[in-house]
């Protein structure tokens, strides 16, 4: 009785935190399906078929090998930031765990999916989840200047007249300008960075100091090794360099007259715009970026849906690899649950 009684009190305090955890992915749901109806009411959807159709296998080959060697370089840049803590594991396991990110990358409702996994793979050598998880930082941050600085680029090369949009070459320069300003004190005065957090101790002054403490000394290990940052930087470039030759393959194949510097804008500015937590994957608002572009550049918006449906289809169905690769690997503590003491609470 009183156990019923319980449950019945608990159970209305339940349904909102529910109903509010269902409530994110159906909007991010509503939002894409209603971005890509409207843009394919604009289109012949028959004739964007028969196009696509017709698209050069050999390209859309060149495609997927770019993307391979983005995921290699992805896992180089990875390895020197493991390295440069004294974390060594082999290139091919990297590689797998890469594989298996990008395929929870496409498959779940966020991006975070994929870098747990990476975390969940690198913690049992680094000895600790802590150290992992500022690694797999370390490496979004940098990837997201060398984002930026493929944008900026692209757009100091210009786009044409009247192309360029509202995100011009001086907005792109300050975001990175930005971006290395913020970046530069964690770098360079990880004490002072991470004093900055001391705030959080009032959750549980241990635990907080415990993990403050592990990334000061992660940080600090960073400082000491300037040469892996800039690789890693430099690999972040490389990595949406070959992105945007991705992207150039496509429309290639389709015959789309398009610039790898004009690419080298919408590219990048279509991931940052998919960061805004407003749609499921990103689809929706991708498709919203290319379609701006592309008729700002005198291109039909058949082109722009294409090259971005086309691209979505690609990467989904690379990233099946990272699904034969989960199911085949050894067995190991992942996101199953499979608990290992080092991956306890009170863990490091």
């Amino acid at each position: 009785m009183i156990v019923s009684q319980l449950e019945s009190q608990a159970s209305p305090a339940e349904q909102p935190s529910r109903a509010k955890a269902l409530a994110a992915p159906l909007i991010k749901t509503a939002v894409s399906i209603a971005l890509l109806a409207l843009l394919l009411s604009r289109v012949d959807v028959a004739r964007l078929w028969s196009v696509a159709r017709t698209a050069s296998v050999p390209w859309l080959g060149m495609a997927l090998v770019m993307y391979l060697a983005m995921v290699l370089v992805s896992a180089w840049r990875w390895d020197l930031l493991l390295e440069a803590q004294d974390i060594r594991l082999p290139f091919r396991t990297l590689t797998s765990s890469f594989l298996v990110a990008v395929f929870f990358n496409n498959f779940l409702p966020s991006n975070i999916g994929g870098d747990v996994i990476r975390i969940a793979d690198t913690a049992p050598a680094a000895g600790s989840k802590t150290l992992a998880t500022t690694v797999v930082l370390i490496d979004r941050g940098l990837g997201l200047l060398g984002l930026i600085f493929v944008a900026a680029m692209g757009a100091s090369a210009g786009l044409g007249p009247g192309a360029a949009g509202p995100v011009g070459p001086g907005m792109l320069w300050a975001g990175f300008a930005l971006g290395a300003i913020v970046a530069t004190p964690a770098l360079l005065m990880p004490r002072v960075f991470t004093r900055l957090l001391t705030p959080l101790r009032v959750l549980h002054p241990e635990w907080v100091d415990a993990r403050l403490n592990r990334l000061t000394a992660a940080l600090s290990r960073f400082r000491e090794t300037p040469s892996a940052l800039a690789a890693c930087f430099a690999g972040a470039v490389v990595v949406q360099a070959l992105l945007v030759a991705f992207y150039l393959a496509i429309a290639h194949s389709m015959r789309i007259p398009i610039t790898f510097s004009q690419l080298a804008v919408i590219v990048p500015i279509s991931f940052i715009v998919q960061m805004l937590p407003v749609s499921m994957n990103g689809f929706g608002v991708r498709e919203a970026t290319f379609g701006f572009y592309f008729t700002r550049l005198g291109l039909p918006l058949e082109s722009a849906l294409l090259v971005s449906f086309v691209g979505a289809v690609l990467v989904m169905v690379f990233s099946l690899s990272g699904a034969v690769v989960y199911i085949t690997r050894a067995r190991k503590p992942r996101l199953t649950g499979q608990i290992d003491a080092r991956f306890s609470l009170t863990e490091q």
